[in-house]
């Protein structure tokens, strides 16, 4: 039955299940400071629950992130599912702080496994003339279902019973239904299969050719990241602290806001370009930066609104931009360890500098520990604009352009 069906259909359809797994990896985002309220812990310890996440998806795609490409795609999805629906049994379950650490890095190897198998299952399944309109399916559905994830789950909070346990509920049976479509209907695409114990790590590599582009790429990337870091983890609660917003489909709806501006941003890559495009984004993070800070300072819901689409915006020219930029400069053979070596460097973006924003919400304030890692972050991104100002990448060509992988944040 599976093998009868492919082109747009099977594409949208994989793109859906995409959607639904990453949405599923922002789902605790508002709901975070009901479980302060619950468990009693610090916004040190949210800071440290997010960032275990990170550390699942980094330590997926160093040890299984080729799996796919010898079990083939199906397989390791399914195995991404199970991964997702243990993590939502994890907060359906939680009684402590320790189920959510375990909820959230089952959250991360689920997004591991599902980072490269789907963006390529997607491409894959479309008709071979779609290349470059499979691959903005694939972004929309990491992005957009990244986006969808704080939606959902403050819309059910806010508006629903069982705050805690409704949104859990809802992903769970949207795991099922995607489940039963990837073994039922959806063609494997992988060819030539092999054992699983064929799998090796990878081990990301920086060959010469690739790394006066690699440097600016990744900074901007970092950046781009931890911005998406700082709104994921900490702007519930300076939402609810400083800004008195207590509604958590407004919370989600902030957070979605970056996610999706980020789509947008990956999208207009196609008509600016890669060489301006990562200059540009550098920019539209620098202001997006400069509106957080505004934010922070005069405690303005107007100005956080602005700083999440613009740095949203600024997040998704520049990484798509950096993603076709590396890949271009590397040789066929090793761009899949390079762009690894890209992936861990922006999931370190999503956690570490959430976590030095932590340590210093206790001795300075939400609002100082804000400022400081925005002044961190303006003087890194500044320099990688300025350094690709003076040094442009080459454009690439559209083979290299139009099948990257994108990774999810949340």
């Amino acid at each position: 039955m599976h093998g009868d069906l492919r082109g747009w259909p099977a594409c949208l359809t994989a793109g859906a299940v995409f959607a639904v797994c990453m949405a599923g990896t922002t789902l605790p985002t508002p709901l975070y400071p009901l479980y302060q309220d619950k468990f009693g812990f610090s916004e040190l310890t949210v800071t440290v629950v997010y960032a275990v996440y990170a550390a699942g998806v980094i330590g997926t795609l160093l040890l299984a992130g080729n799996a796919s490409d010898a079990v083939g795609r199906r397989p390791v999805l399914l195995w991404g599912m199970l991964f997702a629906a243990a993590s939502a049994a994890c907060f359906l379950a939680a009684t402590a702080l320790g189920w959510l650490y375990a909820g959230r890095l089952l959250s991360g190897l689920s997004a591991g496994l599902f980072t490269g198998a789907a963006t390529a299952y997607v491409i894959e399944l479309a008709p071979k003339a779609g290349g470059s309109r499979a691959t903005f399916v694939a972004t929309a559905a990491n992005m957009g279902g990244l986006g969808c994830g704080p939606l959902l789950a403050g819309v059910l909070a806010q508006y629903a019973a069982w705050p805690l346990y409704l949104p859990f509920i809802v992903h769970l049976g949207l795991v099922a239904v995607c489940s039963a479509v990837i073994l039922l209907w959806l063609p494997e695409t992988v060819r030539d299969r092999r054992p699983l114990h064929t799998v090796r790590p990878q081990r990301p590599a920086l060959p010469p050719s690739v790394r006066a582009v690699f440097g600016p790429a990744a900074i901007a990337s970092f950046v781009g990241f931890a911005l998406f870091g700082v709104f994921t983890a900490v702007s519930p609660a300076f939402l609810a602290e400083s800004l008195d917003v207590h509604n958590h489909a407004l919370t989600g709806l902030v957070v979605a806001l970056a996610f999706f501006s980020s789509t947008a941003g990956q999208l207009a890559v196609g008509w600016v370009g890669v060489t301006r495009s990562l200059p540009l984004g550098c920019a539209a993070l620098l202001v997006g930066l400069g509106l957080l800070a505004g934010a922070l300072v005069w405690d303005l819901l107007a100005l956080v609104v602005l700083s999440a689409v613009v740095g949203g915006a600024g997040q998704g020219l520049s990484f798509r931009a950096a993603m076709s930029a590396v890949a271009g400069a590397t040789e066929p053979e090793r761009r899949a360890a390079v762009i690894s070596a890209l992936f861990v460097v922006a999931y370190f973006g999503i956690s570490v500098p959430v976590i030095g924003v932590g340590l210093l919400v206790e001795p300075i304030g939400l609002e100082g520990a804000g400022l400081v890692f925005i002044a961190c972050m303006a003087f890194l991104v500044s320099t990688a604009g300025f350094y690709l100002l003076r040094h442009p990448v080459a454009a690439t060509g559209p083979a290299a352009a139009g099948r990257q992988e994108q990774p999810d944040t949340h």
